[in-house]
């Protein structure tokens, strides 16, 4: 196949598998990542806007001041809300996010593309991942993050494709599987599972050495990422401590994880940590993750195999039973996959005509999270298609006693859809 036909098939693939996604990482393995860039900037139907991450970018301060600079020559007014504030509060992280993010919003009202190239030359600014990190999650509907890069970006891939805001392409495919490069096959064979309580196995024996619950957490942390840096891990695990204090246990919370796992388990290479690259790892949530890429997929036939078996892989919450603020940031990521999976299964069954099938799928979601309205208006919905009005009602008012206690009334979608069964 010639070239221009190459990159015309993953230019397709970008326009049809993307779109919702908040970030889009063309995949370092990826044989025209650079060309499709090309074909972005000069497409006449795409509004796009530009930055090449250069040797200066080694902190925020120094990418704001770079992109404030570029992106002013793309659109004048990029940049009056950094302006006002970044020279002053540079340290206040959520005052400089909240500006970038404002500054991104003012480009256009249409959507477009952000494209951030050269991605890779950032790879060692530790709070500059941080910070892209939340902008991508508050970024406006109407703007999509596109990075190219060399390397795997330090970003937590598999938690952002769990809510539906990241896409991995690969050329003229969608990344479902072996997110991080792990291998599948090997003398050690590492069996992890972290959805409920969290466990792991070791060529098929269960791990219980581990002297206490944080060496076992600090594997799971590890396979968050790509790789992981000693700032991260001690950020996470001790915040309060001082620099040299949590090094220190970090140092010894890292030699129990490998003498309870009798090697090595967590290298150290370039400054960063990452699991050893020669051990065989089975990851559940790489496994759930990779189940529901493939049911978002138009190409995949029997959508409802593939969505049961995300559905049958959610054992339980992410490490339930911990409650370490990343792992309830993880914890909410992986429960809205888990929520878009039963929802998908119960519209299959509604359209196989079992109605019934589908009400105990949505209630299940209920379960899980009784928060998350889209959920209650596909029941109350249900309950008034199957002739029960009352139980709609009912329903209904549960949920707004639940918010009450929050001080919170339902979203208007839902206050009119209570108001259209009950006329």
């Amino acid at each position: 196949m010639e070239l221009n036909s190459l990159i015309e098939t993953a230019y397709q693939t970008f326009k049809e598998r993307t779109p919702g996604a908040r970030v889009v990482l063309l995949h370092p393995r990826s044989r025209y990542r650079s060309m499709l860039v090309a074909q972005l900037l000069t497409d006449p139907d795409t509004t796009v806007f530009y930055y090449a991450m250069g040797p200066d970018d080694v902190n925020v301060r120094s990418f704001l001041s770079g992109i404030t600079h570029d992106l002013a020559n793309q659109h004048p007014t990029f940049g009056r809300f950094l302006n006002q504030i970044h020279f002053e509060t540079q340290n206040d992280m959520e005052a400089l996010i909240d500006a970038f993010v404002d500054d991104v919003a003012d480009l256009s009202e249409e959507s477009f593309l952000l494209i951030l190239d050269e991605y890779d030359r950032t790879d060692s600014a530790d709070d500059l991942q941080a910070f892209v990190e939340q902008a991508i999650l508050r970024l406006p509907a109407n703007c999509q993050i596109v990075i190219n890069s060399r390397t795997l970006p330090r970003l937590p891939w598999v938690s952002l494709i769990a809510q539906n805001k990241a896409v991995i392409l690969e050329d003229e495919q969608v990344v479902s599987n072996d997110f991080y490069g792990m291998k599948s096959e090997g003398q050690n064979r590492l069996e992890v599972f972290a959805l409920g309580p969290g466990y792991v196995l070791l060529n098929g024996e269960p791990v219980d050495t581990w002297e206490g619950h944080l060496p076992r957490l600090l594997f799971f942390f590890a396979l968050d990422r790509p790789v992981v840096t000693r700032s991260e891990i001690c950020q996470a695990f001790w915040p309060d401590l001082d620099n040299d204090q949590a090094v220190n246990v970090f140092h010894v919370t890292k030699r129990r994880l490998h003498k309870a796992l009798d090697f090595d388990v967590l290298v150290h290479e370039d400054g960063y940590y990452r699991v050893n690259p020669d051990v065989s790892v089975y990851y559940d949530i790489m496994a759930f993750v990779g189940n529901l890429v493939k049911g978002r997929s138009p190409d995949v036939e029997d959508k409802a195999t593939v969505w049961q078996e995300a559905i049958d892989l959610y054992r339980g919450p992410f490490l339930q039973g911990h409650n370490d603020p990343w792992i309830v940031e993880r914890r909410r990521d992986y429960q809205t996959g888990y929520l878009e999976a039963l929802s998908e299964m119960a519209r299959i069954r509604l359209q196989e005509g079992r109605q019934e099938t589908a009400l105990g799928l949505l209630l299940r979601a209920v379960t899980e999270n009784d928060r998350y309205e889209p959920i209650h208006r596909q029941i109350m919905q249900l309950y008034a298609d199957l002739g029960r009005r009352s139980e709609a009602a009912g329903h209904y008012q549960k949920l707004i006693e639940k918010l009450r206690t929050e001080n919170r009334q339902p979203e208007p979608e839902t206050q009119q859809l209570y108001q259209s069964i009950m006329s």
